[in-house]
Parts: C-alpha cells; sequence; structure tokens
C-alpha cells in the first residue's frame, strides 16, 4: 500500500464540500451500479436499509469523514473497528473490496461528470486503495482470532418469549461440539433466505447470557414495521418461521462494544427496548465472574408487556447486594400500576436518579435506539461525565455521534 502524495491528499481533501452536497446521491447510485454488475452481493447487504435510504447515507457519512480525515487517519480509528467487526460479521472478503472501489469510482464519474479531473479521479482512487488496505488488515487479525470463519450451522435447542415483542434464541453448534466463548457486549450475524426479497439477508443480534460452553443465546425483537420503517424480515423470519431443532447458519461473535471485565470499578448498564440484550450479557458475566462491582442497571421501555427479562433481573438485584436496577416506563398502562415493576414513568431522564448513578470512575454502557443513545451521552455529558468513560452500540446504519 503506497501512501499518498501531498498533492493527492490536497485533491481528496478539496472534495470534502462536493461529497457535503453529492455525497448520497454518489453513493445510491454506487449501490445501484454495483447490484446491477454483482447481484450476488445482494446477498450481504442489507435490502431494507437500501430500500429506505439509510446504508447510502451512512456510506456517504463515512465517506465525508475518510475525505475530511486524509492527512489524520488516527482519527478513523473507532469507526475503522466498529465497520471491520461487522465486515467481518458478514464475510466480506479482500476480494471484495476491488468490486466496490471501482463501482464507487464509476459513481463518482457518473454523478459529478467533467467537475471531477483526471488527476483527482487518480487521487480518489488511491486514497480509496488506502483505506481499502486498512480495512483489509484489520479484517484479517479479526478473521484469525475468530472462533470460526463465515457461517456455520447452529441448532435451536430452545425458544422462550422474554416479553410480548421479544424472544430468545437457545443455539447450540449442530456438531454437537461446545459452544465458543465471547465477550460481554458482542453480537453474532443470522443468515436467512427472505423469500419476500428473493435473496439471503444476514442480521446482527447481541448475545444476551454469559459465555457457558453450552450454548450462544441471541434474544430477538420482532419488528412488524410502521407506516414509515420496513418490517424486519430476518427477525420476524426468527419468530414465526424458525422453531427448536431447526438449524440457522450463524457467523462468530464480532463486535468492539464489550465490558472491560479486568477492571474494579462501578458499571452503569443503560438500555432502551432490545438494547437490553447485551446489557444481560454484561450483567449476567460479571455475575458468573463472582465480580464485585457495583453494577447499576438502568433500563427504559414502553410498558410491562414489552419489559424483557424482568423476572431474572429482579432475582438478581434481590439475590446480589452489588446490583440495582432502575426502569423507566414511558407509557404505563393500568395493569403496571398493579404490580408497580417500574420506577418512574416517562422517557428516561438521568437526572431523577444521579446520585445513583453518577459516579468518577463509573463506566457506561449504552445500547437502544440512536436518537435513546443520544439523549444519553448528552444527558452524561451534562452530568460531567467524561466521554472516554462512555461506550455506545450502534447497529445497522445509524451514527450516535
Amino acid at each position: 500500500m503506497n501512501a499518498l502524495t501531498t498533492d493527492q491528499i490536497a485533491r481528496v481533501k478539496a472534495t470534502v464540500p462536493v461529497l457535503a452536497e453529492h455525497g448520497t446521491t454518489i453513493t445510491k447510485h454506487f449501490y445501484q451500479r454495483m447490484f446491477a454488475h454483482h447481484p450476488e452481493l445482494k446477498n450481504v447487504f442489507n435490502q431494507t436499509h437500501q430500500k429506505s435510504g439509510n446504508q447510502p447515507e451512512t456510506l456517504a457519512r463515512a465517506v465525508y469523514a475518510y475525505a475530511a480525515n486524509i492527512d489524520n487517519l488516527g482519527a478513523l480509528g473507532p469507526t475503522v473497528s466498529r465497520i471491520a467487526n461487522k465486515h467481518v460479521s458478514l464475510s466480506i472478503r479482500p476480494e471484495h473490496y476491488p468490486i466496490v472501489g471501482r463501482h464507487l469510482l464509476g459513481a463518482i464519474v457518473d454523478v459529478l461528470g467533467d467537475a471531477v479531473d483526471p488527476d483527482t479521479l487518480e487521487a480518489w482512487r488511491a486514497a480509496y486503495g488506502q483505506l481499502a488496505g486498512i480495512f483489509i488488515g484489520t479484517e484479517a487479525k479479526l478473521y484469525e482470532s475468530a472462533a470460526w470463519s463465515g457461517f456455520r450451522p447452529f441448532r435451536v435447542a430452545r425458544k422462550h418469549e422474554e416479553s410480548d415483542e421479544i424472544t430468545s434464541f437457545y443455539l447450540t453448534p449442530a456438531d454437537g461440539g461446545p459452544a465458543c466463548g465471547f465477550e460481554p457486549g458482542q453480537y453474532l450475524s443470522v443468515k436467512r433466505f427472505v423469500d419476500e426479497l428473493g435473496v439471503d439477508q444476514p442480521r446482527q443480534y447481541s448475545l444476551s447470557d454469559a459465555p457457558n460452553g453450552k450454548w450462544l443465546r441471541i434474544s430477538v425483537k420482532r419488528e412488524a414495521g410502521k407506516q414509515d420503517v420496513a418490517p424486519g424480515h430476518v427477525s420476524n423470519l426468527m419468530h414465526d418461521g424458525v422453531g427448536v431443532s431447526e438449524i440457522v447458519q450463524v457467523s462468530a461473535p464480532m463486535g468492539d462494544f464489550t465490558l472491560d471485565r479486568k477492571k474494579s470499578t462501578p458499571v452503569v448498564l443503560i438500555s432502551g427496548g432490545v438494547g437490553i440484550t447485551p446489557m444481560t450479557s454484561m450483567l449476567a458475566s460479571l455475575l458468573a465472574d463472582a465480580s464485585e462491582r457495583r453494577v447499576s442497571f438502568v433500563h427504559a421501555c414502553r410498558n410491562g408487556r414489552v419489559h424483557a427479562f424482568r423476572p431474572w433481573l429482579t432475582e438478581q438485584v434481590a439475590t446480589h447486594a452489588n446490583v440495582s436496577s432502575t426502569v423507566f416506563y414511558e407509557a404505563v398502562e393500568a395493569v403496571d400500576r398493579i404490580g408497580v415493576d417500574y420506577d418512574f414513568e416517562g422517557r428516561l431522564d438521568l437526572t431523577k436518579i444521579a446520585d445513583q448513578v453518577i459516579s468518577p470512575d463509573a463506566d457506561y454502557y449504552i445500547c437502544g435506539p440512536v436518537p435513546f443513545m443520544r439523549a444519553q451521552c448528552e444527558a452524561l455529558a451534562a452530568l460531567g461525565v467524561d466521554a472516554e468513560r462512555i461506550h455506545t452500540e450502534v447497529f445497522g446504519s445509524g451514527t450516535v455521534q
């Protein structure tokens, strides 16, 4: 991988304003172009996010960030790590990068036309080669350390309804071997064929239990879809089309949103909706380690019907003096007031529990819808929490920043 020249760096940075204006147009055209020439790649990329425009917008932001930081690539480290983990989970390989590069450069030319001179296009060709090399190198290390490569058959040993929306799937290796280890907070990809789309579609799901050598547990939310939101094809197939003893194709655990188990300082786990799943893995792992760390489990959901893992969490709080929980119900129902399984009504408001959860040496792990995570990050910052102690997980095409 050759270093970019000073002139090439300057030319790439000079395109930043153009990318700000035309970036999404370029990336939408890129995907259309690439899928027309390589329809087999529809099996890798989320087609729902293609239709909604989320994936092109995310790629446009990534290209913009790369161009803006072309002379300071260290700033892209966290983004590269997150994307590389997802790439490995999707089984993206080095041979895919030339395909992407060819059609991305082609899309730039198609959209901008004569506004891109040959020297600028060559600068972008070199810049893409540099970026591809960074990802290929990072992903090679992840593949080397992965429990297995590609997708592996697992059998559904058990299904358990955690709430009206979320069901847990206990997955065991189809070959009868032991389940692999993983870091609390990681996810795996499940691949299913979607008749409606006519392609295989992989989706990522957080592991929701501690590593135990017996099974890998994921907890899947049914996504019915709304007026402006497409249904979760794979998630719904898991609920309705996958029964006990059936086989699903699973990738090795990946992800860098992981609990630092070496620390002894307090942990604050903040979740919204199905974002509770990696938090149950983190808490279960701390308890399996017999950790004495103080753990504050803060969860927000609509009401008791969709409150997953409620009995389990209640038991952990009752039996472990170092664990506490606070629950916010946004839309309390009459039945919720009978058992009073929540602490506050309304959206999660950290100022109401600041005296319980704010600590200068605590680490904060946040998972949930992107607007929820943004709100919690802003609230923690306003309460004086150092940004380095705030950790977030993002699936799909969202970004917290």
